[in-house]
């Protein structure tokens, strides 16, 4: 089920260093799979080097690229959910947060979430996925969450969370991962209590538990307002 956000925890995580960063656009995509009964979730661990989220379980994600709005797709996003982000941001903006998340999902655990397709070559962020023979696959991702990094922190992103059933996708086999993560697997989600999360990914787990359980609790905005951590329900 739905769960609060832990405003202190998140403050803990990342502390202000005074920088005014302007958030930049950014996708994460949540695969789930049901294993022996238990569901399943795709995470790595950010090295421990980093200076954002460093050492913390997380979904795979990243900031939006150019080339995620002109590189070719072989299903385009379902008409619900295009239509949900398109109320906030043109449609070509929409699709190229899915198509990030598919990307960078790709770059940080190997996995592709895509279709065999003849148009497979590009250079720039999707030389490698469309080398490996295939297009993005848009077709599964639902739009369950937003939220913006707080004024301060080194890094700041206005996010857009995707959910996709790895079971109702014809995932081929995954390539090796990037070095941004320097674990990746998939991981029970009742055992995510014991791992080390950003504030917002556990915050996102309890919207993925509720929607898995039948319930829809609508998109949350998660955002800090004059130093207070406000969410509103799109």
């Amino acid at each position: 089920m739905s769960q609060p956000f832990d405003a202190r925890a998140d403050l803990a995580d990342s502390p202000d260093v005074g920088a005014r960063i302007r958030p930049r656009d950014a996708a994460t995509l949540i695969l789930t799979r049901s294993r022996a009964g238990r569901v399943e979730a795709l995470m790595g661990r950010r090295a421990p080097g980093h200076v954002f989220m460093a050492s913390k379980w997380v979904f795979p994600g990243g900031r939006v690229e150019r080339a995620d709005f002109t590189a070719p797709f072989a299903a385009d996003l379902p008409a619900r959910e295009l239509a949900m982000l398109s109320r906030e941001m043109p449609e070509r903006r929409a699709r190229a947060l899915a198509m990030a998340a598919v990307r960078e999902t790709h770059e940080e655990t190997g996995v592709i979430v895509g279709r065999p397709a003849s148009r497979c070559s590009g250079a720039g962020p999707w030389r490698d996925f469309l080398s490996t023979g295939h297009q993005a696959d848009l077709a599964g991702l639902s739009y369950i969450a937003r939220a913006i990094t707080p004024p301060g922190r080194p890094r700041r992103y206005d996010a857009r969370f995707f959910l996709a059933d790895a079971d109702a996708l014809d995932l081929p086999a995954r390539t090796d991962h990037g070095d941004e993560l320097e674990r990746v697997a998939w991981v029970p989600l009742d055992d995510l209590d014991d791992l080390p999360l950003p504030a917002i990914t556990r915050f996102v787990v309890g919207e993925v538990k509720a929607r898995l359980a039948g319930e829809d609790p609508g998109r949350p905005f998660v955002r800090q307002l004059h130093g207070r951590h406000r969410i509103e329900r799109l």
